[in-house]
């Protein structure tokens, strides 16, 4: 009975095995359509949350260095490497303030996150009208944000705020109707284990936690980062992720990026993402996309909070929008990174930015959401003032500066219903451009952007 019993077991395996959609090779697994709520969602949050919360420090544009080296969540590499050519700015800073004895560990004590209320924060989310959510549970630290049995006494559970961050956020998240993910870092800078046997680590600490994150959560998207150091063979990405398609609980809506080995952005995985327009080192302004991708940026220079940003650091409202209708209308999305405090507040400016995304939102979206590229668009440069997108028959022209003369449509079909977002007044065309109608401070529908709608010029 027993051999019987084996047998039967074998048999099953070898049968769902071989039954299973996805196998283990990047020709399997980039055959996989990114699910269609991805491309249809258009916005979305980052979040850049742990320890290097604490120091929240790093230099930014005013020091003279690259966008790479004002990145606060880099705090514990930063200041121990001296091969980095910050490292004397962050050396100098974590003596002056804390000491040379002080270890970059200490900073847990402080990570207490004693003001976080993860309802406040899905309302913030809410109102900006982002549809999906990406927080850090864990970034190359090492430090989780859940109770991760294989970061033992270095998650927020043992130390710091005993708290469970990941999951009381993913539930206030769910339950205001947005979807949650989790950026996850494959490696980690100071792992004894990585360090000293990158097999092991993958197969005794990275894959096991990554599937205790999914099986736990459920997330909508798996955001990897930190893969730059060993080849997707390596990391056993294929396998992770024929795991993630075929037999995680999210097999069928999770969404993944393209960071699984040094050799796959823009290449394979899911999603192809930017940073600060940039795909590593290379400018991407100019770059188009025919697969569903995704700019991320801070709205600042940082993702994790840095006290020493002014003003001039921050991106405007309007500049935000602007970046928005840029990425959609190219066929993107935008994952725009806010980077709390210690004590778990969203800083007041990032919570003024994103009130302002909201508000255009709630007038414009239809122009945003559920769209996709118009293929007879223009060429996006950075000159570029009339942006397109389109959803079923209609178009919509999205004007980053309001319009003195008429707004000339070409290869659209004749303009015959034409309106303005917000607006209740008549818009009127001449041939083939529309006619910007007159406005008062009473009647301007909304800021920073205006969106005409063609009904039917497709």
């Amino acid at each position: 009975m027993k051999r019987h019993v084996i047998l039967l077991a074998l048999s099953l395996s070898v049968f769902f095995s071989a039954n299973a959609q996805y196998k283990p090779t990047w020709e399997s697994i980039d055959s996989r359509p990114v699910p269609a709520w991805f491309e249809d969602a258009k916005f979305g949050i980052f979040i850049h949350w742990g320890l290097f919360s604490v120091p929240a420090f790093a230099p930014t544009a005013r020091d003279g260095v690259g966008v790479y080296d004002r990145y606060a969540e880099w705090y514990w590499q930063k200041v121990t490497d001296p091969k980095q050519k910050t490292h004397p700015l962050f050396t100098k800073f974590q003596d002056r303030v804390y000491g040379k004895d002080f270890k970059y560990q200490d900073f847990a004590e402080d990570f207490k996150c004693e003001l976080f209320n993860p309802d406040e924060w899905a309302d913030i989310m809410k109102q900006s009208g982002a549809k999906y959510v990406v927080l850090t549970s864990k970034h190359h630290e090492g430090f989780t944000l859940w109770p991760s049995a294989q970061s033992w006494n270095w998650n927020a559970v043992d130390v710091g705020p005993h708290r469970d961050l990941a999951g009381d956020l993913t539930k206030a998240v769910k339950d205001k109707g947005m979807r949650m993910g989790f950026y996850y870092s494959l490696y980690e800078w100071f792992n004894p284990l990585y360090k000293s046997d990158v097999n092991a680590y993958v197969d005794n600490h990275m894959i096991p936690q990554m599937k205790d994150l999914v099986t736990r959560y459920k997330p909508d998207v798996v955001w990897t980062d930190g893969e730059w150091d060993y080849p997707s063979e390596t990391w056993k990405s294929t396998e992770f992720l024929a795991w993630l398609y075929n037999e995680s609980p999210v097999k069928k809506d999770v969404v993944v990026n393209d960071r699984w080995g040094k050799e796959t952005r823009s290449k394979h995985g899911g999603i192809y993402t930017t940073e600060y327009d940039l795909v590593h080192n290379d400018n991407s302004l100019d770059t188009k996309f025919t697969h569903p991708w995704e700019e991320c940026r801070g709205i600042g220079s940082s993702f994790g909070y840095n006290r020493v940003e002014n003003l001039e650091d921050y991106s405007s409202s309007k500049q935000l929008i602007d970046i928005l209708v840029d990425k959609v209308a190219r066929g993107g999305n935008l994952l725009l990174n806010i980077g709390p405090t210690a004590d778990g507040l969203i800083p007041v400016i990032m919570q003024q930015r994103l009130h302002d995304i909201g508000d255009w939102l709630a007038v414009n979206g239809e122009a945003i959401y559920n769209t996709r590229a118009w293929d007879k668009a223009p060429k996006v440069s950075k000159d570029t003032r009339v942006f397109y997108t389109k959803k079923g028959n209609d178009l919509y022209a999205i004007c980053t500066e309001w319009p003195s003369q008429p707004v000339a449509v070409t290869g659209a079909k004749k303009l015959t219903r034409v309106s303005l977002l917000g607006f209740k007044g008549t818009v009127t065309t001449k041939g083939n451009a529309i006619v910007p109608p007159t406005v008062t401070p009473a009647t301007m529908p909304c800021q920073h952007a205006w969106v005409f709608k063609l009904e039917g010029a497709l």
